[in-house]
């Protein structure tokens, strides 16, 4: 039981600061006037969290940090099946105590407005206009890869010690390519932590977000699994 608490918690405190650098960054600093540092600056806090906490972290509970990520390492045979449960919790509370410090701060200031709170969508809800067929396309593609790299940097074949960059540097440059279309996912927690907190149709979207990044890690997975794992894995 020790170790199972261990666990959660560092996957409590990995979505945490996976969902407060990230969308901190977006809520706080992407438009601040004049210095603002703008998507490509997101795009690198997403990627920096999941560096960070993967060498921190990964260790106690491999890092996952992602309900979507858990589920590709069951299916591709890393992680166990029956640790889901806890781990999504974990990763979902983590998310969420992340959103309620980030309102907390976000509204500190007269004649505060959150807007979009950094929540994720299709449609109307998209912050370039992207129907939901795009959407759909781009979480399940994104996420999809977002798995096999970590499969591929976590393998005995690879080189050691340098899976959490890959990692990091693959989800910036997701963030990079798809913040237009949903403000990107690939993360069922990170989109319900602000979504709670966030406007009404996050909410009401939220069920895409939870769907898609998991199908996709699920192809991922399978993909890995089936084409490019070596015997031994």
């Amino acid at each position: 039981m020790a170790s199972n608490i261990k666990k959660w918690s560092a996957e409590f405190i990995g979505t945490f600061w996976l969902t407060f650098g990230g969308c901190g960054s977006a809520v706080l600093a992407a438009a601040f006037p004049q210095v603002g540092i703008g998507l490509l600056g997101v795009a690198l806090a997403f990627g920096l969290t999941v560096l960070t906490g993967a060498y921190a972290l990964g260790p106690i509970s491999g890092g996952h940090f992602n309900p979507a990520v858990s589920v590709g390492l069951a299916v591709g045979g890393r992680f166990r099946a029956a640790e889901l449960p806890g781990y999504i919790i974990a990763q979902v509370l983590g998310a969420i105590a992340a959103g309620a410090v980030l309102y907390v701060i976000a509204t500190g200031k007269a004649g505060a407005d959150i807007g979009g709170f950094a929540t994720n969508g299709f449609g109307e809800h998209s912050p370039g206009g992207y129907s939901m067929t795009a959407a759909l396309v781009t979480e399940v593609v994104l996420t999809a890869i977002f798995v096999i790299v970590i499969l591929g940097a976590t393998a005995k074949r690879a080189a050691g010690g340098f899976g959490g960059l890959a990692i990091g540097l693959c989800l910036t440059l997701i963030h990079l390519i798809s913040i237009p279309v949903t403000n990107t996912s690939v993360n069922p927690a990170r989109s319900t932590g602000v979504a709670v907190f966030g406007p009404a149709i996050a909410m009401s979207q939220l069920w895409f977000f939870w769907v898609m990044p998991i199908v996709g890690a699920i192809i991922g997975a399978v993909i890995y699994k089936v084409l490019l794992a070596d015997d031994n894995e």
